[in-house]
């Protein structure tokens, strides 16, 4: 796997996987959770893409350094990791913390975004999430990541999913349980440390933008979406029903038809069908829909994200 060196020392790991030919894809995970969190994600998208997949700063195989950690030095990593691959420009996909370090490249390198996809993130900070990220950072600290598991998961997926699965211990559990405590709690502080700044600067943002929410997220509610793409021109808005915050595992299916589309809009070179593989649904359930909301009616020359609905 490779490497790259930060200019403070730090070595971030990162992966590339698909097609050779196909315009780049970087995708950068959320709070606490590396490369491994896109696993649904993967096949679909390498079809079709040249995809660089980051580690972000403590987790994963990149290096997981004493704090602080800081969101703009984290952005820093991802256009390193791009650098040393040699992408000059990529579309750029980020959910949750990794949309916010999506959005701070789309503001301070945005010669380098072909286009944007934010997934279930804000850009504003909430008094109760404050309270809620504290939290976090503390139980990590001084009960482990173990105990943390339990808490943190309650708020990944929707009621939908508990009622019919319960916690699948077996696909989150190794995202949380394997990174460092003092780094999941690094990771938790460089959020609550984030400017509030950067929402009044994401009115420069020139990319396509393609904001995504579960319909159930209550970690970044729907109406953080709404504001993105209020502040963001040009921005579409795709609200995926009856999944929550962690719908790339929940409703993985309606999830890569919905960027996938989006993403096709703005290839230059096309080299295969847009059409889905037909493995992307097997995670897929029976009732998930994507519906557009009014809201996301681009005020340019986009065009909307079609409404999309399960196999």
């Amino acid at each position: 796997m490779p490497f790259v060196s930060a200019p403070d020392g730090v070595r971030v790991a990162y992966e590339l996987v698909g097609r050779r030919s196909g315009e780049p894809v970087v995708m950068i995970q959320g709070l606490g959770a590396d490369r491994r969190g896109w696993l649904l994600q993967r096949p679909a998208f390498a079809a079709r893409h040249r995809c660089l997949l980051v580690d972000n700063r403590g987790v994963g195989r990149s290096d997981a350094p004493a704090g602080p950690y800081d969101l703009l030095t984290m952005a820093g990593d991802v256009v390193a990791a791009m650098d040393h691959a040699g992408i000059e420009r990529a579309h750029v996909m980020g959910a949750s913390m990794g949309g916010v370090i999506a959005q701070i490249i789309a503001v301070t390198h945005p010669e380098r975004v072909r286009s944007l996809t934010l997934a279930c993130t804000a850009c504003r900070h909430l008094p109760w999430r404050r309270d809620l990220l504290e939290g976090w950072a503390e139980v990590a600290e001084t009960r482990g990541m173990r105990a943390l598991t339990d808490q943190a998961l309650r708020w990944l997926l929707g009621a939908r999913w508990h009622r019919r699965f319960g916690l699948p211990l077996g696909v989150f559990a190794p995202l949380v349980l394997n990174v460092p405590a003092h780094a999941f709690a690094a990771q938790a502080r460089a959020i609550l440390a984030a400017d509030d700044a950067l929402a009044a600067e994401l009115g420069a943002v020139t990319a396509p933008t393609l904001v995504l929410v579960g319909s159930q997220d209550v970690l970044t509610p729907l109406a953080d979406s709404e504001e993105l793409v209020e502040r963001i021109p040009h921005a579409e808005l795709a609200v995926i029903g009856g999944a929550a915050h962690g719908f790339m595992i929940e409703a993985a299916g309606a999830y890569n038809r919905t960027v996938l589309r989006f993403l096709a809009r703005f290839v230059e070179s096309p080299t295969e069908s847009p059409t889905e593989s037909p493995t992307e649904s097997v995670t897929e359930s029976p009732t998930e829909s994507v519906a557009e909301s009014p809201a996301a009616a681009p005020a340019g020359p986009l065009h909307p994200v079609p409404a999309i609905a399960a196999d």
